[in-house]
């Protein structure tokens, strides 16, 4: 599959301080990519080079199989996005600022900024100035706006900002849905993990200006590992209870009541029997798969340890 946005050796420098540092990202035709960091990690940098609010330093990006010029007016019309926070002409509702849009787009369908609008879920304050949306609603219109002419890319900065649970379940579904019936890649940056996992077919990681690793779910799925994880009273306790008395080694305290067991062959029965029979108060006990947060802390902390 041809990838539909690919950077190579990404630079941009700003003051002699490097934001981000040789990224090479590779986003295939019609798949959703997670790009993943903390907040400051570079992530919204790479979008605006992406974009071409930037210019890189070094490097360059390609996009539809093209270079990115300072000139290349026509790919980026076959590009939607949101970068940060999304800004209207206030005065304007939000479906005269979705019309004046397509105007200035060259997109004469009549029927895109309703049918937008009701994919958002704000077809009801249509006719409301953008000035009295909330910051949950702004947000959403920005979205209703970059998939307005239904580009083939899709770039979204923290798109789930200042939305609530179902704001955020009503996205996932609708990316989903652009992406699966309508063909739309998407490249979506965000820092909350559970977000991402639940939608991408790939990650890229980036972590303080460098791209950490760049990896499909289907792989991040099949090295996880499966462990027991016990909540108990005492940890330090409970150690030496599978060290001393159950010899096992391949475990880890993660602070003074959460312990996970590594072993593979390993029975949660049986470890709970002898905690119980050593006294050590249990509140949970079970088998469980690493996630992508497992991954992304392990990757992270490699990077800081170099």
């Amino acid at each position: 599959m041809p990838n539909i946005l690919q950077t190579n050796q990404l630079t941009k420098t700003i003051d002699g301080k490097d934001l981000v540092k040789n990224v090479n990202l590779h986003v295939k035709k019609g798949e959703i990519y997670g790009f993943l960091g903390p907040n400051g990690a570079g992530k919204t940098t790479v979008m605006k080079m992406i974009t071409n609010l930037w210019k890189p330093t070094q490097g360059r990006v390609e996009l539809f199989g093209e270079t990115l010029t300072p000139t290349s007016y026509e790919v980026l019309k076959r590009m939607g996005s949101i970068i940060e926070f999304p800004c209207f002409y206030d005065h304007l509702s939000g479906l005269d600022n979705l019309k004046l849009h397509c105007e200035y787009m060259g997109y004469h369908t009549p029927d895109s900024p309703k049918k937008s609008l009701e994919l958002l879920g704000l077809w009801n304050d249509a006719e409301k100035p953008a000035k009295s949306y909330s910051l949950g609603m702004r947000q959403r219109l920005g979205i209703a706006r970059a998939i307005l002419c239904m580009p083939e890319l899709l770039i979204l900065d923290e798109p789930t900002n200042g939305l609530d649970p179902a704001g955020m379940k009503q996205l996932r579904d609708l990316f989903r849905m652009l992406c699966q019936e309508y063909g739309i890649t998407i490249f979506i940056s965000s820092h909350i993990l559970s977000e991402v996992e639940s939608i991408a077919d790939t990650i890229g990681i980036i972590h303080k200006g460098q791209m950490m690793k760049e990896i499909s779910m289907e792989k991040i799925s099949e090295m996880n590992t499966a462990y027991v994880e016990a909540a108990v009273e005492n940890a330090k306790r409970a150690a030496y209870v599978l060290s001393d008395k159950l010899e096992l080694t391949n475990f880890k305290i993660f602070d003074e009541h959460h312990i996970r067991i590594y072993d593979k062959n390993v029975n949660p029965n049986d470890i709970s029997k002898a905690f119980t029979s050593y006294k050590i108060t249990i509140q949970s006990i079970g088998k469980k798969q690493e996630s992508l947060e497992d991954y992304f802390l392990k990757l992270t902390q490699e990077g800081e340890s170099c």
